[in-house]
């Protein structure tokens, strides 16, 4: 009983402190807008360098959802309708969830480690010497770069992965092409293409807000640096799982 309420604790003042962690940066983001060229520096990090990660996944994502779509819609005779499950697919889960996962493990990651080796070499000490705020400098625009990146990086990866299904679907299996996109254009709106990009956008706050707390709380060694590192990884991606229900609960 002792060791469980022991864990709780531990639980809920990891969760204070990343919130206070966040309310700190936000207090800066104002500042660090301003420093529109550092800002743009690191949407690049975060997600131009994501991009053919992204795309490949997204691609052969798309594909094999054509394939298995394809598989179950014969059994009912209802192939025609592989463009709007497969759309809806996309847009609504899977391509947030993906995309954030491989966010977590290409740009987290080295956001994590990134901010942790300046704490290892006591750059993040040197900049407060020098009275330079390291949330202002460092954590800030690497966190908006995070934000920014994220739903951008998922609204590529639905439109690959439908290109995907197009594929498949209608080049490989042979489903009518005009059903195929007429049906998709009629069966998903606005607000499903919406859901996909609010998703997008909360994944990127929860993903870059795990990697700059963790890579600037990490212990200033090099283990500490790993540790933070994989840290980042579980729980984001545990933390993207818990997100993806709650926000489909809610707007369902």
């Amino acid at each position: 009983m002792r060791d469980f309420v022991s864990g709780l604790s531990s639980i809920v003042a990891n969760i204070g402190a990343v919130a206070l962690f966040l309310f700190r940066i936000l207090g800066q983001v104002p500042q660090a807008l301003l420093r529109f060229r550092l800002v743009v520096h690191q949407v690049h990090n975060a997600g131009a360098l994501s991009l053919v990660i992204v795309m490949t996944c997204g691609l052969f994502v798309g594909m094999v959802l054509g394939l298995q779509g394809y598989d179950l819609l014969q059994r009912f005779g209802s192939e025609s309708s592989l463009g709007t499950g497969a759309a809806l697919a996309l847009a609504k889960e899977l391509g947030p969830v993906i995309t954030a996962l491989l966010f977590a493990g290409r740009a987290g990651t080295s956001l994590a480690s990134e901010i942790g080796l300046m704490r290892a070499t006591d750059q993040l000490v040197a900049m407060e010497i020098m009275a330079v705020d390291p949330f202002r400098r460092v954590v800030a625009p690497r966190f908006i770069g995070g934000v920014i990146a994220m739903p951008l990086l998922t609204m590529i990866f639905i439109a690959i992965g439908i290109f995907g299904v197009q594929l498949i679907g209608v080049q490989q299996l042979g489903v009518d092409q005009g059903t195929f996109w007429s049906q998709m254009r009629g069966s998903v709106d606005v607000d499903d293409i919406m859901q996909g990009l609010i998703k997008g956008v909360v994944f990127g706050i929860a993903c870059s807000l795990i990697a700059v707390y963790e890579g600037y709380t990490a212990e200033p060694t090099a283990e500490g640096v790993g540790r933070a590192t994989t840290r980042t990884v579980v729980n984001s991606a545990v933390l993207i799982l818990i997100l993806d229900y709650m926000i489909t609960a809610v707007m369902l």
